[in-house]
């Protein structure tokens, strides 16, 4: 399937509104790729395929995230969670996307994890900053995404585990793991 193709299939699963976001997260994405030296064409494909699943009924993720086996721990969290994984296994699946670093981007774009690869912090924070985000604290992720890839996640996770604490939700341990290895990364002098 080619890119035109996987884009139409990735639109026809989400309401405009969704599409608008999910283009603003393919430019950052490369934008972030060229930046910082990852792979635009993995970038650019992973931040299409990101949001795939996000508008299913949370019944049907929740169903096929147990189908496929994966980690129930998750389900104890947020539902907002379980488009990534199931989105990396569907489009596995349906369209099959094989490279692993491209379905683990997608996998972890919204909890993070520990040892986050390059494309993984470029999709991840590209979702936090793309140009129709507005949030509280958007605009000095952006400003520290010109500079650090690994202190604006540390931002961007910061901002998603304060909005979590507002609500009163459980934050999910991978996040907080993400989190803390980053900030041991951005403290590394960099080669």
């Amino acid at each position: 399937m080619n890119f035109e193709q996987l884009a139409e299939a990735t639109k026809s699963q989400m309401p405009a509104k969704r599409w608008n976001h999910t283009l603003g997260v393919v430019s950052s994405a490369v934008e972030l790729a060229k930046r910082y030296g990852a792979d635009p064409g993995k970038a650019e494909l992973a931040a299409l395929l990101h949001d795939y699943c996000k508008f299913w009924p949370i019944e049907e993720q929740r169903s096929a995230y147990v189908a496929e086996g994966l980690d129930p721990e998750l389900l104890e969290y947020d539902p907002q969670l379980l488009h990534g994984p199931v989105a990396a296994e569907i489009v596995r699946k349906r369209h099959g996307i094989e490279d692993a670093e491209v379905l683990d981007a997608i996998r972890y774009h919204t909890s993070g994890r520990e040892r986050m690869t390059l494309l993984d912090k470029v999709v991840c924070l590209a979702d936090y900053i793309e140009p129709g985000r507005d949030f509280p604290g958007v605009h000095n992720i952006r400003e520290i995404a010109e500079h650090s890839l690994e202190r604006a996640l540390v931002a961007g996770f910061d901002s998603t585990i304060r909005f979590l604490l507002e609500k009163g939700k459980k934050v999910y341990p991978l996040t907080v793991r993400a989190r803390n290895a980053l900030i041991d990364e951005a403290k590394r002098p960099q080669s």
